[in-house]
């Protein structure tokens, strides 16, 4: 893995910006300032326990279960549970069959079969677990596993036992929009008996949960070809490549949400194979429907042509100050925030945009860009809004940045929030156009200044905690695929390059960093006063949820003398986990690349 070096700096608003380079300085000072944003009044927007008890009697589940990416709108991935097991054992399989051994596992509850690929989080809701992956299991005879699919599984909660199975054929322009092997990427959401979600093929699909076991076929939707028990039961479905005119780049990813009757959607609209032009610029990024029937409400294509790679970051939605709002992550660099709700003339009504990248960077293919794009998933707590931004995985580590932003913001006329705005020298009144790949060029006469309408409350992109002026690599914050989780006033990240972050959500200040060793694309789980967090190496590292750090050589685990962060446990999943954990009615679901565990102690 690349250990890469740059500047680190932490910017928190306390009346103005302050930002400490640790390139080449002598000494860098602790940064002790405060955050000045108010947090909300909105209770749901406080307390998230509360809201996930509130938004799951609402959406017709049980208390306890976790029907969508990060349990509700406001994507915080901190469920309640208890007795929550911070050691397992995986257990072995037979090298002939596959048949999970269960007597040789300690605190697995049952081992589902997934495909050969498996990046999709799981859900549980209604007595049933949900996954996202690929055909590599072969649950339906139609489809040897010789047939490549997007595959959405369904398997009953008591036992891992499968019940039924939707399949998305591959399209025929091939690894431009649907990249081969790589399934169903995204995270269903589940209501009641309805669930919805976004297929390999770029289709917002409705499915009845019961499946045909209800002996119904159910929704105006009755094209199905086939109807038996292990089949799905769609209810409605629409195409965003057709009917909207998007070109998805790899394929399409967003975990929707909804308020109300509203889905809330990203199109993934991208690049070409030659990751240069955007065949459909004018398409739709963001999108708003009608849940019950897939109607179009209102759309937006906001980034436009300024989209750099892709777009598979996944809505959020809260209320904040009694107004309804939907946080888009864009594939231009930019968060994004409508009005949550229908409009009268189809229009979406912006309410705030913000640049999550600083106005000096500038993209390029591979590690070497410091801008990037947003592909986690933009968390709403205690009325304060983070996000980090990346890059596709295949296209290597660099630098990156965790913003944590006011989301009660407007701005002038424009909108724009930024920490900055770019402007010529020779006009600083008039911010510049957006750019697609770099909006402050400097040999062209163009500075950044500070935004006096700016909605930043912090900036990490690292921190000089042992204050010995250099940039070592666990003080950095790299590019990450993944989304915060915030529980107790303390934030967890994950990013790319394998540093595992612990801050404090209200000024970014890191309290402990740990080196994973391997790659992380998924996101933590804070449950039960612990931290989880899978890496691609195939470990489950489990925290205990505390600021404090450990002193060196009192860990007992092995290889771990050096380690200063509070680590618990380390878990051993026999592939990589590329997913993020989830506790639904207090058991732990984890996802390898191709089994589902489930994981309950057996000290009841």
């Amino acid at each position: 893995m690349k250990r890469k070096y740059a500047i680190l700096s932490l910017a928190i608003v306390a009346g103005v910006t302050a930002s400490y380079s640790l390139r080449g300085a002598e000494k860098v000072l602790p940064v002790a300032a405060k955050s000045t944003a108010k947090p909300s009044t909105d209770k749901a927007a406080k307390d998230s326990t509360y809201d996930q008890l509130a938004f799951n009697k609402a959406y017709s589940v049980r208390p306890l279960d976790w029907p969508q990416w990060g349990g509700s709108w406001m994507r915080n991935n901190a469920p309640d549970g208890e007795n929550i097991p911070a050691e397992w054992e995986v257990g072995q399989f037979d090298s002939k069959t596959g048949a999970w051994k269960k007597e040789t596992s300690k605190n697995i509850k049952w081992v589902a079969r997934l495909g050969s690929q498996s990046y999709g989080n799981s859900v549980a809701a209604n007595g049933h677990v949900y996954v996202g992956t690929n055909n590599g299991a072969a649950y339906l005879k139609r489809y040897p596993a010789t047939v490549d699919l997007g595959v959405l599984l369904c398997f009953d909660e008591k036992d891992g036992k499968f019940l039924w199975q939707h399949s998305s054929e591959k399209l025929p322009t091939g690894r431009v929009n649907d990249w081969p092997q790589m399934g169903i990427c995204c995270t269903p959401m589940v209501e009641g008996n309805r669930l919805w979600f976004v297929t390999s093929r770029g289709e917002v699909v409705c499915l009845d949960t019961e499946g045909f076991y209800d002996d119904e076929n159910d929704g105006p939707y009755k094209e199905e070809k086939y109807t038996s028990k292990d089949e799905a039961d769609i209810v409605w479905k629409f195409d965003m490549m057709k009917q909207l005119g998007v070109s998805q780049h790899n394929m399409c990813s967003c975990s929707v949400t909804a308020a109300g009757d509203i889905l809330f959607v990203n199109t993934s609209n991208g690049v070409d194979e030659a990751h240069i032009n955007l065949p459909a610029p004018n398409a739709p990024s963001f999108v708003a429907m009608d849940k019950k029937t897939g109607k179009v409400l209102w759309t937006d294509n906001s980034p436009g042509a300024n989209v750099l790679h892709g777009q598979w970051s996944s809505p959020a939605y809260a209320v904040i100050g009694g107004v309804p709002q939907v946080i888009f992550g864009g594939g231009d660099g930019w968060l994004y925030s409508f009005r949550g709700e229908a409009t009268k003339d189809a229009k979406p009504e912006l309410l705030w945009k913000f640049d999550c990248n600083p106005k000096k960077s500038k993209y390029v293919l591979g590690g070497r860009a410091d801008r990037n794009h947003i592909i986690g998933t933009p968390v709403v707590f205690d009325g304060l809004v983070y996000v980090g931004v990346g890059e596709d995985p295949e296209h290597a580590e660099g630098v990156g940045h965790l913003w944590c932003i006011d989301p009660t913001k407007r701005g002038d006329e424009s909108h724009d929030v930024s920490s900055e705005l770019a402007v010529k020298k020779t006009d600083l009144k008039h911010p510049i156009p957006h750019r697609r790949y770099q909006a402050v060029i400097e040999s062209e006469g163009e500075v950044a200044v500070p935004n006096p309408h700016s909605a930043l409350v912090w900036l990490y992109d690292g921190y000089d905690q042992n204050h010995d002026g250099k940039a070592e690599f666990t003080e950095q914050m790299h590019r990450t695929c993944g989304t915060v989780a915030i529980k107790d006033g303390l934030l967890f990240v994950a990013d790319f390059s394998g540093v595992f972050h612990c801050l404090d959500a209200k000024t970014g200040v890191p309290h402990w960093t740990y080196d994973l060793l391997s790659a992380a694309w998924g996101s933590p789980l804070i449950v039960d006063g612990k931290v989880y967090i899978g890496a691609e190496d195939g470990d489950v590292k489990v925290f205990k949820l505390s600021p404090e750090k450990i002193e060196k050589g009192s860990c007992t685990l092995p290889n771990e003398e050096e380690t200063t962060a509070p680590l618990l446990a380390k878990n051993a999943m026999g592939n990589p986990v590329y997913s993020t954990p989830i506790v639904a009615n207090n058991v732990l679901y984890i996802s390898s690349q191709d089994h589902l565990f489930a994981i309950e102690s057996s000290k009841k």
